[in-house]
Order: structure tokens, then C-alpha cells, then sequence
């Protein structure tokens, strides 16, 4: 297995009369996955109210393994069970290695593209950003009276542009190069 780590995306369609004991769930489940070994990150996308009922959480390991170990756990499967009255479909989730969920299909009927073309896109929308982003962030630091300081400016910069990535620019560029992307 690699040692690149991985991330599991799961998704969960809760009921939508059940939303408030599915977030007590989580709130029952977050402390324990955290404690998990090898864990860098749990993120959960939650729905728009009133309007879709679909759950994404994205959890981070430092490797498959670890990921693995915590998704087949026995406290795992014991808390997805305590959840199942809640869900309107199972317990549903992928897999993937490094950075993989950025450029995982909406409806997982094909494997991640291959890794040259994911370099080549990721690449193309990273290059305008780290131009770009500088030339906005620094100056008005700068204005603000933030003094000059390498560490804090590329702190900051980085995690601008880490953060335009995986919610802004690659969602909308995967799907608009999508044909490319997976033939």
C-alpha cells in the first residue's frame, strides 16, 4: 500500500426528520474517529437546510492503512449501525489515495484519470493562483500595517490558495474538462 495517505469520502442521505439525532450522531462519532490512528483531518460538508439532506465528510489519514483500520473497525460498524435508522440510503464511501477525491466522479461509474493528467490540470490551476494570489494578499497586508514576514506571508498565501483549490477552482475545472479528463 502507499504511504501517500488517503482520504474516504463519505456520503450520507439522512432522513430529513432524523437531522438532528444524525447530528448528535456525528457529534458522537467525530471525538472517537479523531482519537484514530494515523488521522490528519475530518471535514463535514453539510447540507443546505431545508433544501437537500446529504451529508459529505471527508476524513484524512497519514495512509491506507490507517484509513482501512479505522473503516473496518468494530466501533466504526457498531456506530454506522446506531446510525442506519437515520440514513435514507447505507453507510456509502470511496476510498482514494493522496488527492484523488479532487478529481473522483460525481456518480463513481468510472476509476480516478490517470495521474499524468491529473498533474497537468492541477498544475494549470495552481500556476494562475500563485501569481495571482500574492499580488492581492501581500498589499493589503501591507495596508492593514501587517509588517513583512516571510513565514507568516506564505502562511497565509498557501493556505488561500490551498483553500481556492479544493473548494472553488477544482470542482468546477474538473467538470468542465470532465470528457478530457477520463477518456
Amino acid at each position: 500500500m502507499e504511504t501517500t495517505g488517503a482520504s474516504v469520502v463519505i456520503t450520507n442521505h439522512v432522513l430529513s426528520d432524523r437531522i438532528t439525532e444524525y447530528e448528535a450522531w456525528l457529534n458522537e462519532i467525530g471525538p472517537i474517529c479523531r482519537r484514530s490512528e494515523g488521522l490528519i483531518d475530518w471535514q463535514i460538508i453539510r447540507p443546505v437546510k431545508d433544501l437537500t439532506f446529504t451529508y459529505t465528510v471527508i476524513i484524512r489519514y497519514d495512509s491506507e492503512a490507517n484509513l482501512r483500520k479505522w473503516i473496518e473497525s468494530d466501533e466504526r460498524k457498531r456506530l454506522i449501525e446506531k446510525a442506519r435508522p437515520f440514513l435514507r440510503k447505507g453507510d456509502h464511501f470511496v476510498i482514494h489515495s493522496g488527492l484523488d477525491f479532487l478529481f473522483s466522479p460525481e456518480d463513481d461509474s468510472t476509476t480516478s484519470p490517470v495521474r499524468w493528467k491529473q498533474v497537468l490540470i492541477t498544475w494549470s490551476a495552481i500556476f494562475p493562483l500563485v501569481l495571482l494570489i500574492p499580488l492581492l494578499i501581500l498589499p493589503a497586508l501591507r495596508a492593514c500595517g501587517i509588517p513583512p514576514s516571510h513565514y507568516f506571508d506564505n502562511l497565509l498565501v498557501s493556505g488561500v490558495i490551498c483553500s481556492l483549490m479544493v473548494y472553488v477552482v477544482m470542482p468546477p475545472y474538473t467538470r468542465l474538462l470532465r470528457k478530457w479528463l477520463y477518456r
